[in-house]
């Protein structure tokens, strides 16, 4: 789907993030650790890099991992980059938007987004992928930059008692950063995620028990609330309240406050 392109995701939309991750031609290896590899390659239309993840879990159930990456509550839990979410309404049972936005590391202004999330499930697979749209009601906020996802996804696929991992992401964080920050940013960022995510997907299932247990609005799609208005997903620059964002041209490698886990 294409920026700002709010609808219900079809099947070739996620068949997408599988050729991705599937195919190798134009992939260049940035890292590799064990299971965990990462990959870059150039992507249109911007100067920032997709970059793509591949990884396997021995001790995580496919379907706890994905609650872990939907569940709202608990990612206030573990993503320590994540400064706010707030779900803005559901299109159907499989697709929502919804406002976020990150913590970036020093001296680089922090980001927010927009994002419509789809999802889709098969007896084989299990699907996430979201990209950037609009919305009335979430001008750019002051003291942040609005990025935009052009794609990204999460692909888990049961493995044995494990699972195997996918993940592609393509955005571009706006303003004036330098796109060889945000690459070096986007490609050291991607282990460390997964990371955390296989220690907070180990504590999901004793948190939940006690944290609404029975509130899986992504599996059970009568909890979901809050139908959106289509003709709300539209761009408000009129009620901005963005300030004029710092100069992040000039940034060097050295100036980055980027810390391991």
């Amino acid at each position: 789907m294409n920026v700002g392109e709010v609808r219900v995701a079809e099947d070739t939309d996620f068949a997408l993030l599988k050729v991705l991750l599937t195919r190798d031609e134009g992939w260049y290896t940035e890292y590799k650790s064990g299971s965990t590899s990462v990959c870059s390659r150039p992507a249109e239309p911007s100067n920032f890099k997709m970059i793509r993840l591949k990884t396997t879990f021995s001790d995580l159930s496919a379907d706890t991992l994905y609650d872990v990456l939907h569940d709202p509550d608990y990612r206030k839990v573990w993503d320590k980059h994540m400064l706010e979410s707030k779900d803005l309404g559901c299109l159907n049972p499989n697709n929502d938007i919804s406002y976020y936005s990150i913590k970036c590391p020093a001296p680089v202004r922090n980001r927010d987004f927009v994002l419509q999330r789809s999802w889709l499930q098969t007896p084989k697979e299990y699907y996430i992928i979201n990209h950037s749209v609009f919305h009335r009601n979430c001008p750019v906020k002051h003291g942040f930059i609005r990025g935009t996802s052009f794609l990204t996804g999460f692909l888990i696929s049961p493995n044995g008692k494990g699972c195997e991992l996918g993940y592609v992401t393509h955005s571009d964080p706006g303003g004036n950063l330098p796109s060889w920050v945000s690459n070096k940013i986007s490609s050291g960022f991607a282990p460390k995620m997964v990371k955390r995510l296989q220690k907070a997907s180990k504590k999901y299932e004793e948190w939940k028990k006690v944290n609404n247990p029975d509130c899986k609005p992504w599996l059970y799609p009568e909890q979901m609330e809050n139908r959106i208005k289509i003709e709300d997903c539209v761009r408000n620059d009129s009620v901005s309240e963005a300030s004029t964002p710092d100069d992040e041209s000039e940034l060097s490698i050295d100036q980055l406050n980027i810390q391991d886990d």
